[in-house]
């Protein structure tokens, strides 16, 4: 969560300022207007709410409100009479009010300022001013009161201050010493951190006779609470026991708020039940169970149970209380308290157990605040009760207590996390409305959601509102900015933004890599890497690991393998050590891009670095060599895995099974499938039952195939559609029909069908002389939107050709080639060359176009295409694809003219035709066989006889060498001028040419036989 103003930070302060309404400032009709006339339904843990009867209101002066003034043992809960309570402006009356509630405080010089009355701002000045604390003090000697003492020491923020003024106050001749002074000492150089110290200030307590009082170990209990050392925190408690004191209210609070925040929610209720009984045993906690602090390296044990024991052993005990009232049942009366077991509760999921504690808290008459209803809300919203959230707001105006920032922010969060987004907008314009101002929460809260929503301008809204405060943007929340703006492509607002930040300084390490990951995630790498480079605002800061694990992220997707290693590299000379996320990153991204063997010299140096692979990183190592097909080193791998304990997934099996299943290996794709199940009792999934099909078609094991088929279909979500698809492959390798169209048909009607499946069963069909059920196929295929890469394209141009529909065939070419801009491969051409077979081009032509394709000849793929236009009849993109050779600078073959005459011929445009023969003549480009038989069509369909007679005569007198195809041509040419005198004419040359062409071939081999022949001696 986002928010953290569930009473965590607060309760042990209990400043007033926290809990006084803000009368004066807020209208309660300005918060009707907000979910206002809520419906909410009552949820069993919380049906009080409707049930309670409003009590008076209240204001409770908390303990702490002049706590610093005298010692807490004498300061009572102080409770307004039913005249205050109808007059709440008399509390501003209240000795001490005015001092916190009115005060702002900055820091200055290390100390917290505050407006104080009397001598001591002239104090402070002189403070302030002078490097030499003790000299500033000497000009006020003799004329501080203890009070004034005390405010002076307890308004430095840095303990050697702290110390210093305290060594100065001691030095006094009139100094008598004060539990007071050396609980703001102790707090101070817990606070820091700095154990030697406090265990001297802790002796020199002791020896000036001052015993630590409650507020003594409330304070140092809270201390260690803060700095995550729980378990040292609770032994103060045990100290504390044995010095004979037992825990009063606002001790015990501070013990349950530990445990709480640390998440020891059944301790903390232990503790707190056997206060109110009267037995706090520490030993009941079973601190041993807490784990050990990294405390241990500083001694701080060891201090705990030696030193300060023994100190606390040589004073007399102190009896606060008689043994009769330890015992006494116990009932808390602040609001502090009921605040925090509410939160308790809350945090815990014991809704039952917060409800009833409210519940109590309103019917024993303990004032509630903006803080417990802040804690309720919290506690409800979260949990999923909304309308009751909604409710207590209600029940806050009822009760005169007005929402604060922290009210507000809390609904932002928890409309966010339900998807109420409308709302929490409406409740941050809400803030203001209401006389509030949003704090770095509210901004880091609504600035997520708008950024989630993709709200620019909004986004941008809130920003100039941020800085027009005097702030900077939370850091928390500018990679989420980042991320908006790379997601819609605004990179150069996502720059400025970024910079703009950290030129401003104080960016953790963390956010350089969160922005860092927001562009490597959408693959840019440049401008990750540029933040990874940028130079910071602090001389000698070092980059977090986290940074350089990003950042090889980065390049891994670009697949910038050699930057990724450099950076691996350079990072140690940097003084950063690669991390286990480091090694298995780097690993995984060698291994997914097959460069194995960099991999395992990586996987070998982190080893040797103490740190343990994960099966992850083994699994793609395994993965990698499978695709290689080094199965030997990828079983070599698997072996290492066994030998460090490591326990494979069904990933790795699944890569091993799939490739042995790939290489034939049947027998040893079933053995590791006994190992994965049987040994090893690893469940398979559907990668590895699919893996196991794949194995089966290989040696065309049609039963143990369906036998696994039918354990994918007693799975959860069932067969998924690669397993379908390897059974369709099997069933049509088998040519077994019916089964497969069982399986294509369910596989259509849940939607799952891909193209592999329609390609699959078009294969099926044409391979069983099934044209019709093909064609059906492949033109569902087509309207499907399945046709996505030239192998589906060229499945179902296949289909049909092999049906003699060539226009349909030249028509799917366009779209493929123009529509979805795929390229066509070697498959696509193979098909073009068939097409143009059975379209009755000249063999010649075709041989001519096929030799252009695979030597590489320039426009040679263009003319394939542009012949297979023009033969279909397609004139609108057979012109457009000549025009893009045809008046090309570069010399182009004479198959690209023939092509040009062929199309123009096929088009009707004769004159373009001969003008195109003409050009070849022009540039010394020696007509072939396949120029004539395009001339002759050309003649042909012009009309033009003597054209034909021409060439004819060339080819009987020998000029031309005779070609079946070029006699078919004149034939037909001279069919299409209806003179069928000369078709019979050329139809008995051609005959006669070739049948004497074949006898002086018999001829020349049967004299090659005999003079090859020896004879017999």
């Amino acid at each position: 969560m986002l928010l953290h103003s569930c009473c965590s930070k607060e309760v042990w302060r209990q400043d007033l300022h926290n809990s006084v309404p803000r009368s004066q400032n807020f209208s309660p009709c300005k918060l009707r207007t907000f979910q206002a006339c809520f419906k909410s339904r009552s949820s069993p843990e919380f049906c009080m709410l409707r049930s309670c009867n409003p009590v008076s209101r209240q204001h409770v002066i908390s303990p702490y409100t002049s706590h610093f003034l005298k010692s807490r043992e004498s300061v009572n809960t102080t409770v307004i009479s039913q005249n205050q309570q109808e007059n709440p402006r008399n509390i501003l009356d209240l000795p001490g009010f005015k001092l916190q509630c009115h005060s702002t405080k900055t820091t200055i010089n290390g100390r917290k300022k505050r407006r104080y009355g009397g001598i001591l701002p002239s104090v402070f000045r002189s403070l302030d001013s002078e490097d030499d604390i003790e000299k500033a003090l000497n000009s006020w000697k003799g004329k501080l009161s203890p009070k004034e003492l005390t405010v002076i020491l307890k308004e430095q923020s840095r303990w050697q201050r702290v110390v210093r003024i305290f060594r100065w106050i001691r030095s006094q001749t009139d100094y008598l010493p004060s539990v007071i002074h050396y609980n703001i000492v102790l707090r101070s150089l817990g606070l820091a951190q700095k154990w030697d110290e406090l265990r001297l200030w802790w002796i020199e307590m002791a020896r000036d006779g001052v015993f630590p009082s409650n507020n003594t170990y409330g304070m140092l209990v809270d201390v260690y609470g803060k700095l995550g050392l729980v378990k040292e925190s609770l032994l103060w408690i045990k100290h504390m026991r044995i010095r004979g004191i037992y825990p009063d209210e606002v001790t015990m609070n501070t013990v349950v708020r530990v445990l709480k925040d640390a998440g020891e929610f059944d301790r903390a209720h232990r503790f707190f039940k056997n206060w109110c009984v009267g037995r706090v045993e520490i030993d009941e906690l079973d601190l041993d169970s807490l784990g050990d602090s990294e405390s241990e390296s500083i001694g701080l044990k060891y201090f705990l149970s030696t030193e300060l024991f023994k100190i606390g052993g040589r004073n007399p005990p102190l009896k606060i209380s008689s043994p009769d009232s330890e015992f006494a049942i116990r009932k808390p009366r602040m609001t502090a308290t009921y605040n925090t077991l509410i939160d308790l509760y809350g945090k815990a999921n014991r809704l039952s157990d917060a409800a009833q504690v409210f519940e109590e808290m309103l019917t024993s008459g303990v004032a509630v605040d903006t803080i417990t209803f802040n804690t309720m809300i919290f506690t409800c919203g979260s949990h999923g009760h909304l309308s009751e959230a909604e409710a207590l707001l209600n029940k806050m105006e009822e009760r005169g207590i007005f929402p604060d920032t922290k009210t507000y922010n809390i609904f932002l969060s928890i409309y966010s996390h339900v998807g109420k987004t409308d709302a929490a907008l409406e409740c941050y314009r809400k803030i203001r409305e209401v006389g509030l101002f949003p704090d770095i929460v509210t901004h880091r809260a609504i600035l997520q959601i708008l950024c989630n929503r993709k709200m620019i301008n909004e986004v941008e809204n809130v920003m100039e509102e941020i800085e027009k405060s005097g702030l900077d943007i939370d850091e928390h929340s500018l990679p989420g900015i980042v991320k908006m703006y790379i997601s819609e492509g605004l990179l150069q607002q996502a720059k400025v933004v970024f910079e703009k930040r950290q030129l401003n300084g104080g960016l953790m390490s963390k956010t350089y890599a969160a922005v860092m990951d927001a562009y490597a995630d959408k693959g840019l790498w440049a401008e990750a890497e540029a933040v990874f480079f940028m130079k910071r605002d602090l001389i000698g800061q070092k980059k977090d690991i986290s940074e350089y694990n990003v950042m090889i992220k980065a390049y891994g997707k670009a697949k910038l393998y050699d930057k990724a290693f450099s950076l691996l590299k350079g990072m140690k000379s940097h003084g950063t050590w690669p991390d286990s996320c480091t090694y298995n990153s780097l690993i995984q991204m060698f291994s997914g891009g097959d460069i194995v063997d960099q991999a395992i010299d990586l996987l070998s140096e982190m080893r040797e670095s103490g740190f343990k692979p994960s099966c992850l990183t083994f699994s793609a190592v395994i993965a990698s060599y499978v695709r290689l097909d080094r199965l030997s080193d990828a079983v070599d791998v698997y072996q290492e895995m066994e030998r460090l304990e490591i326990k494979p997934n069904e990933v790795v099996y699944g890569s091993l099974i799939n490739g042995f299943a790939e290489s034939g290996q049947v027998e040893e794709a079933l053995r590791y499938y006994h190992i994965m199940r049987e040994k090893k009792g690893v469940v398979a999934n559907q990668i590895v039952l699919t893996s196991l099909i794949k194995a089966y078609s290989k040696v065309g094991c049609l039963e143990g195939a369906e036998e696994t088929y039918e354990k994918m279909k007693n799975m959860e979500n069932g067969p998924d559609v690669i397993a379908s698809n390897s059974m369709l492959n099997l069933y049509a390798e088998l040519g077994i029909v019916s089964e497969a169209k069982l399986i294509f048909d369910q596989l259509r009607e849940n939607g799952f069908a891909d193209g592999i499946s329609f390609a699959t069963m078009i294969y099926l069909y044409k391979n069983m002389g099934m044209l019709d059920e093909a064609i059906d196929v492949a033109e569902e295929m087509r309207q499907s939107g399945l046709l996505k890469d030239s192998a589906s394209f060229n499945k179902v141009m296949a289909c049909y050709a092999t049906n003699g529909q060539l226009r349909e065939c030249a028509l799917l070419l366009h779209e493929m080639v123009v529509t979805h801009r795929i390229l066509p491969d070697i498959g696509t051409f193979n098909l073009m060359f068939t097409v143009l077979k059975k379209g009755g081009y000249s063999i010649e032509g075709v041989e001519q176009l096929e030799s252009s394709y695979h030597e590489g000849k320039p426009y040679g793929r263009q003319a394939i295409m542009t012949s297979v236009f023009s033969l279909v009849g397609l004139r609108d993109f057979a012109l457009e694809s000549l025009e893009t050779f045809i008046n090309a600078e570069v010399a182009l073959d004479p198959f690209a003219f023939n092509v040009a005459i062929f199309t123009y011929g096929e088009l009707g445009e004769i004159h373009k035709a001969l003008n195109i023969f003409m050009k070849m003549q022009d540039k010394k480009l020696k007509a072939d066989v396949v120029t004539y038989i395009h001339l002759v069509g050309c003649y042909g369909k012009a009309g033009m006889v003597e054209g034909v007679k021409r060439i004819y005569s060339q080819l009987k007198y020998g000029e031309i060498t005779p070609n079946k195809s070029l006699f078919r041509a004149i034939i037909n040419a001279y069919r299409n001028v209806n003179r069928n005198d000369l078709v019979e004419l050329v139809d008995q040359e051609m005959r006669f040419a070739f049948e004497t062409q074949t006898a002086s071939e018999s001829e020349t081999e049967i004299e090659e036989d005999s003079s090859n022949s020896s004879p017999d001696l």
